[in-house]
């Protein structure tokens, strides 16, 4: 069996109500129920909130709310992981039978479905213990600059200052949508970053940090971009 997970807490600060708002016509956390529906691989989809509004916005677009979690795991600094444990051992109280989890974020409307599907196929593959959507620097990140205590400009690797741009090695962030793990992954070590995880390549025009009213206005746009692409191929 195969679960989501979609944290989402009620005490956002600097988009209030960020994970139940309408983005581009549904609440925010709509779109993450629906890519994880249309992701046709979960056998549940659980959300886990401590605010009884979200509950009721998830419960109706198509999610289970099986508890309200606890204030003690839904503050500002809780790490994400702490959230997805506290879900798996309440359910395993229940004598759920699961192995495969995906932490879904609740501010993930332009994730399409699959890249999850990616994810999980991903996770069979040998010494995998994560998997998780990665997005490419845009520009090279080894000739990034930095400001000195005088505000005058530094490169942090002058040595790359004459290479050229298409010589220099990729690099890529973490997407911030999903993570995939087992259940024992899960219990037993925290989500990192090493050679035990893998990324899924997911094109920039799919992703957008929402974190402030500029993210969110960039995330809008970024939608209606996709919405319009996605309509004219369909026309043909």
């Amino acid at each position: 069996m195969k679960i989501a997970i979609i944290p989402a807490r009620g005490g956002s600060k600097r988009i209030p109500r960020k994970n139940i708002k309408d983005f581009c016509g549904k609440p925010m956390i709509a779109w993450s129920i629906e890519v994880a529906v249309n992701a046709k691989c979960f056998d549940r989809i659980i959300v886990s909130t401590d605010d009884a509004e979200i509950a009721e916005v998830s419960l109706r677009y198509g999610a289970e709310v099986p508890f309200i979690r606890d204030t003690s795991i839904s503050g500002d600094y809780t790490p994400v992981y702490d959230v997805v444990k506290d879900v798996i051992l309440r359910l395993d109280d229940g004598g759920s039978l699961f192995d495969k989890i995906c932490c879904l974020y609740a501010t993930a409307p332009l994730l399409h479905e699959r890249y999850i599907t990616e994810g999980l196929e991903m996770l069979g593959s040998p010494k995998c213990s994560y998997t998780f959507g990665i997005v490419r620097f845009d520009y090279p990140i080894q000739r990034a600059l930095k400001k000195n205590q005088f505000g005058n400009i530094q490169m942090f690797m002058p040595e790359n200052f004459l290479s050229r741009s298409q010589d220099l090695e990729s690099a890529y962030h973490d997407s911030g949508q999903f993570y995939w793990a087992s259940k024992s992954e899960w219990l037993t070590q925290p989500f990192t970053f090493n050679e035990q995880s893998k990324g899924v390549n997911i094109p920039a025009e799919y992703v957008q940090d929402i974190d402030t009213p500029e993210d969110w206005a960039v995330a809008e746009y970024k939608f209606n971009l996709l919405k319009m692409k996605t309509t004219s191929s369909e026309a043909y």
